[in-house]
């Protein structure tokens, strides 16, 4: 029994240590530390993030998973390239993921959800008002709030699964979404966009709410890459 318990707690421990591997990996890929095609040799990220290597491979085979990276064969890693593309396809899979999210979120959600969007959009709010135009650069702790609002809108749909590839598309799309936060000129616009969106789904109009969320999905792609306009 000792051993089975030992055992348990050592592949625990092991995961955690891979996850975390993960974590910090994707935390300088989406902050713009690790830049687009960068070479990921496992001898220096185990200096950089002073963890094991087993765990670090783990927890890079994760990120594959998650479309912040990608496999080079047997000679390891490197980070995921940007591209109209690529943020096309992104766009495309957070379009059905989260249209359907929605729709089921409107359907069964109660008052704590509508509860949850609105507190997740005053939090928005209110930190753009403390920090000002900070906000433009796509800090973490703003994007942490950022990411808890569209998840907020679509956290009673039901379905771990629906909020899972929600998760991973949000944080694919983050390289991009900065860009295209520096063509904000001030909060005031930032938070309105957001406001509709929270007005159309709290008045449960699955229709108008599905066609701003797509609108406001599409807005990155559009800012980043204008149409007509070459990568």
């Amino acid at each position: 029994m000792a051993d089975s318990t030992q055992h348990s707690a050592e592949v625990s421990g092991a995961d955690t240590l891979s996850e975390r591997a993960a974590s910090l990996v994707q935390h300088d890929i989406i902050a713009g530390n690790l830049a687009p095609g960068t070479r990921l040799g496992i001898v220096d990220l185990v200096q950089r993030y002073e963890i094991g290597a087993t765990p670090l491979r783990e927890g890079l085979s994760r990120l594959v998973s998650r479309g912040l990276i990608v496999g080079i064969g047997q000679r390891g890693f490197r980070v995921a390239d940007i591209s109209r593309e690529d943020l096309a396809d992104i766009t495309r899979m957070r379009t059905v993921v989260e249209m359907e999210a929605l729709r089921l979120a409107i359907q069964n959600g109660d008052d704590a959800w509508e509860a949850g969007i609105l507190g997740a959009l005053h939090q928005m709010r209110r930190h753009i008002e403390r920090t000002g135009d900070a906000f433009r650069e796509g800090a973490a702790d703003f994007d942490r709030l950022h990411k808890g609002f569209h998840t907020a809108l679509l956290s009673a749909c039901g379905s771990k699964r629906l909020l899972s590839a929600h998760s991973d598309l949000y944080d694919q799309a983050y390289r991009y979404r900065r860009v295209m936060m520096r063509g904000f000129d001030s909060g005031t616009r930032f938070v309105a966009a957001h406001q509709l969106l929270a007005d159309r789904i709290l008045a449960r109009d699955i229709s108008a709410s599905q066609a701003t969320l797509e609108s406001h999905l599409h807005s990155t792609l559009a800012f980043v890459y204008p149409p007509g306009q070459g990568d």
